[in-house]
């Protein structure tokens, strides 16, 4: 009786030809809608299976890693930024999304092991056998094709594209010849362009905007706008009260609205990101987790103020009044004047990039007490000029650190006027 049975052999690429259909396996994957959307998840596989390729599987670590991949300090602390763990879980997860959803055998499987940051290449064939199986302790036996490399397109009068080295080609085989060809030369345009691409990066001097953008936008392709929404509310003096999810028509104020119109143009200009904007009152936590997050409006927006409640400088408990405090001065807090009318009163704003242990993204606030304070948090962020005055603040190293600032915000006649430091924290 005949069986067959089908296995998959972990094995490393030996000839040429073998590590170019890798980085062809490679291309279709990361072409895939499981990692076509981000910058982090490619960006990791992509490098680790070349530094495999090129026998440097020994250099990747988390450290090297973080530096290389994520462009990290050297010294940065892996224990408190998990970036490299956290995208390797979720490359093993879309990898195996990926083949589970391919519908058809690969000819070449590339999977990253739990627990480590070098991938195998698996060779799945099937063994016919006769009789019962046996476990046999063996090695992969990997037929080796005839060399495609020894192909040539036709360039000559002496050489066509279905005839090598005199002897005639099938016309299916030509054909699987001529396809070889053109996905090596894709794959080599591909590369020359995005070494290009990573020749005027490096030769493109950052701006004070690049260094305070540059830690969020280049994780990922697609940033998530999360924007707090208001009710009506006579009670309140602002004229207003946050919306909750079992509001069905909040509504955003003309200056959350210019924060949106602001940062929207912004991302765009830094590299084309999409931008998904979602209300603050009906995002679940799980959609904050696979993008970088801009979270707009303070006492609005339930997440600023549950993400901020660790950092140094975070708003106080809505109970407690409507505030930003010091967690290492306690007694010193923000607020609006409460004697002068809404419209009058300066207004406080919470400005803050920090990797968040919670969702395992960066998060970008721009928050203030008030609905004036937002806009100009907006404004500031946008701004090169503003966050040259931050970064002057902020000193050496700003694009890879956690930064938080308390901005101080003059309101006329309910105008949203300029902003200025007045609290500056790095971690």
């Amino acid at each position: 009786m005949s069986r067959t049975s089908a296995t998959r052999d972990a094995w490393h690429p030996q000839t040429r030809h073998d590590r170019e259909a890798i980085l062809l396996e490679l291309q279709q994957i990361l072409a895939s809608p499981h990692f076509c959307n981000s910058k982090r998840y490619p960006a990791l596989l992509q490098y680790v299976v070349e530094k495999t390729l090129a026998g440097e599987e020994d250099l990747l670590k988390e450290r090297t890693l973080g530096v290389e991949v994520f462009d990290r300090a050297p010294s940065y602390d892996t224990n408190t930024d998990t970036v490299v763990r956290y995208t390797a879980g979720e490359v093993r997860k879309r990898l195996s999304l990926y083949y589970h959803e391919l519908g058809r055998k690969p000819a070449i499987r590339i999977s990253l092991p739990a627990g480590s940051y070098v991938p195998e290449f698996l060779h799945p064939h099937e063994e016919a056998e006769a009789g019962p199986v046996h476990s046999v302790d063996s090695v992969a036996v990997i037929h080796e094709p005839e060399p495609l490399e020894q192909w040539a397109l036709a360039e000559s009068e002496h050489r066509t594209a279905t005839e090598i080295d005199g002897h005639r080609l099938p016309p299916m085989r030509a054909h699987a010849a001529r396809r070889w060809w053109i996905g090596v030369l894709t794959l080599l345009a591909a590369s020359a362009l995005t070494g290009a691409g990573y020749k005027y990066r490096a030769g493109h001097a950052k701006t004070p905007i690049d260094e305070f953008w540059g830690p969020v936008l280049r994780d990922q392709s697609s940033v998530m706008m999360c924007i707090g929404g208001s009710v009506f509310s006579q009670s309140h003096t602002s004229g207003v009260a946050t919306a909750t999810k079992d509001i069905d028509y909040p509504f955003v104020s003309m200056q959350s609205a210019s924060a949106v119109a602001q940062l929207s143009a912004l991302l765009q200009r830094s590299g084309g990101e999409t931008t998904q904007l979602q209300p603050a009152a009906t995002t679940p936590l799980t959609e904050l987790r696979d993008h970088p997050v801009i979270l707009l409006g303070g006492y609005n927006n339930q997440w600023t103020l549950r993400l901020t409640q660790p950092l140094r400088f975070h708003f106080l408990p809505v109970d407690a009044g409507e505030a930003i405090m010091d967690e290492a001065n306690p007694g010193l807090k923000w607020e609006r004047d409460p004697s002068l009318p809404y419209s009058s009163a300066d207004d406080y704003a919470l400005l803050a990039r920090f990797r968040d242990t919670t969702t395992g993204s960066w998060v970008v606030v721009l928050a203030g007490v008030g609905r004036n304070g937002t806009e100009a948090a907006a404004h500031f962020a946008s701004s090169p000029n503003y966050v040259q005055l931050l970064r002057d603040r902020a000193g050496s190293d700003f694009s890879n650190r956690n930064v938080e600032a308390v901005l101080k915000v003059n309101v006329i006649d309910g105008k949203t006027g300029a902003p200025s430091i007045v609290a500056v924290h790095l971690w």
